[in-house]
């Protein structure tokens, strides 16, 4: 649950601080001390403890007593933290209700200089280990916490974001900060929930996509009918964060594994058959 924004207004100057020490600090330690909080913050142990009080209960800040009394940012601190800035930049306004959530994300409406979605990556909401394995951009070995690596999967989608953009039908990168990335807000259903009124000409469109991302260095690496969206008869493909380059050893693999998915499910729900070799020659060629 991404803390409600009249929450973040009323946050005194003090929790901010602390917020911003724990973040810090989280580079260090699994679990910040308290004493390192007081001494990254210059306040009385009295006050820290006040107002860590105040961030638990708001869901931002979580308490462990082992090995020692330690504290850290959960998603809801780092959220904050997120929307602090994008709002003192003038990248959003206001936040609205929440329209989508992943296994490692969550997507709410907002307001910018027009409407916008905030996507907050969540990387290890279930299991860190198997989003580091999973990813080649996370360390393999070493303190690598999840603000960390929910900070680089925001920072890669946003890259493709504006690499693909306007080439490849992608939503438009407005901003990021932290693990928030802001982009313009696509209303349509997903390819699995829409019934196309011509689905050849829906594939060959996708096809196409998949093609000029591929002229621009960029292989999406998780394609599948549930992250394309159909807004005004047009495909929109989204959730980039697990992009490679098309100079990665395993390049071809993976393109062939999405160009695959794609087929089988237009196979699968519109009867519509086409040759896998044939599609992938024609997106690489």
């Amino acid at each position: 649950m991404v803390v409600s924004p009249e929450r973040i207004r009323s946050l005194h100057k003090y929790e901010k601080a602390i917020l911003a020490a724990l973040e810090r600090q989280m580079k260090r330690y699994e679990w910040v001390p308290l004493d390192s909080l007081q001494q990254a913050t210059r306040l009385s142990e009295s006050e820290v403890n006040y107002r860590l009080s105040r961030l638990i209960r708001w869901g931002m800040v979580r308490f462990n007593a082992v090995p020692y009394d330690g504290y850290a940012l959960v998603f809801g601190g780092y959220d904050t933290l997120a929307l602090t800035t994008l709002t003192k930049k003038g990248t959003i306004s206001a936040l609205g209700s929440k329209i989508g959530e992943g296994k490692e994300s969550v997507v709410y409406e907002a307001l910018g200089l027009g409407p916008v979605a905030i996507k907050f990556h969540r990387i290890g909401m279930r299991s860190f280990n198997t989003a580091r394995v999973n990813r080649e951009y996370l360390p393999e070995s070493g303190h690598c916490p999840w603000l960390l690596a929910s900070k680089l999967s925001a920072e890669r989608e946003y890259a493709a974001l504006k690499i693909l953009h306007p080439k490849v039908s992608v939503p438009l990168p407005v901003g990021q900060n932290r693990n928030a990335v802001v982009m313009a807000l696509i209303t349509g259903p997903s390819l699995a929930r829409y019934r196309l009124a011509d689905p050849g000409a829906m594939l060959d469109s996708i096809l196409e996509n998949v093609k000029e991302a591929y002229r621009a260095g960029v292989i999406h690496a998780d394609l599948s009918e549930y992250n394309i969206l159909i807004e005004d008869d047009r495909c929109v493909i989204i959730d980039w964060p697990q992009w490679m380059e098309t100079s990665h050893q395993n390049a071809g693999a993976i393109l062939e594994r999405d160009i695959t998915n794609i087929l089988a499910f237009f196979e699968r729900k519109y009867k519509l058959k086409r040759d896998p070799g044939d599609a992938l020659r024609c997106v690489t060629g």
